[in-house]
């Protein structure tokens, strides 16, 4: 039987917006943080600090032995990264996913950046991974069912030549990071759930330039390309309700980036 989905009140919303608006802060403190000679510890407490002194909790800390606030993953390792000594150099593609709990609300958002001087093909990827989180979120905005939201991640990897990882999903959210529905982030066969007002998805496309396989290293973690390809990584926490959609993980709703497609969000 299906995990049941848990649907949200507005105020329910209202306070998840709070959690998301510490992850964002968050999430630019790691960006700032995140220099060359910077090791990826040094990313990971920069978010750390944000979220001690906003007197949010990290959801990532402890979650099934995770050991850190944030995962931060470098070149081909394209999620899941344990941060840790590993120096960051010129060029390298860095992504950081964090999330936060205010008042028992799960926010969680992700983003990627090259550090230094950016080669052209890794400014690609990195730019059209974010553009397809953006048409994806776009589509939940008129989406029937969530497989409207895969298929429009899928097209602007297509148009891009990247692959979405495979076995590596987006996920309800609320009152637990990770809950019923699972939103791919590409095609699949099947019968997918209804969009509803009252549901809260985080869409995270994980793109890369290889095959899309991947495993798992041994710290049972983190997640790098089959081909050493590199990949980027994007997320923003979503709320749909019955007059739009709201990002939850940004200042402005998503306004700025759902502009090129012509929604306008309307909070809660």
């Amino acid at each position: 039987m299906a995990a049941r989905i848990e649907y949200k009140s507005r105020e329910d919303m209202r306070v998840m917006a709070r959690a998301g608006l510490v992850v964002e802060r968050a999430l630019a403190a790691a960006e700032a943080a995140a220099v060359v000679g910077a090791t990826t510890k040094d990313v990971n407490d920069a978010a750390a600090e944000v979220i001690d002194a906003a007197g949010a909790t990290s959801n990532f800390l402890g979650y099934h032995g995770f050991p850190a606030v944030a995962c931060v993953s470098i070149n081909e390792e394209i999620v899941h990264g344990i941060p840790g000594e590993r120096v960051i150099a010129d060029g390298d593609v860095v992504s950081v996913d964090c999330g936060a709990i205010v008042d028992g609300w799960h926010g969680d958002s992700a983003r990627s950046f090259v550090v230094g001087q950016a080669s052209e093909v890794d400014r690609k990827l990195v730019e059209a991974t974010r553009r397809s989180m953006w048409a994806g979120i776009a589509a939940l905005a008129t989406a029937t069912r969530l497989d409207d939201v895969s298929a429009a991640i899928e097209d602007v990897a297509d148009a891009a030549g990247l692959f979405p990882l495979e076995g590596y999903v987006g996920h309800g959210i609320g009152t637990a990071m990770h809950q019923a529905p699972d939103v791919m982030n590409y095609r699949t066969r099947g019968r997918h759930p209804r969009v509803k007002p009252g549901m809260c998805v985080a869409i995270e496309p994980m793109l890369v330039r290889g095959t899309g396989d991947s495993h798992v290293l041994d710290d049972h973690w983190t997640v790098v390309s089959a081909d050493g390809s590199r990949g980027a990584h994007w997320e923003h926490s979503i709320a749909i309700h019955e007059d739009g959609i709201w990002v939850l993980t940004a200042t402005d709703g998503g306004a700025a980036g759902l502009a090129a497609h012509g929604v306008v969000p309307v909070a809660p």
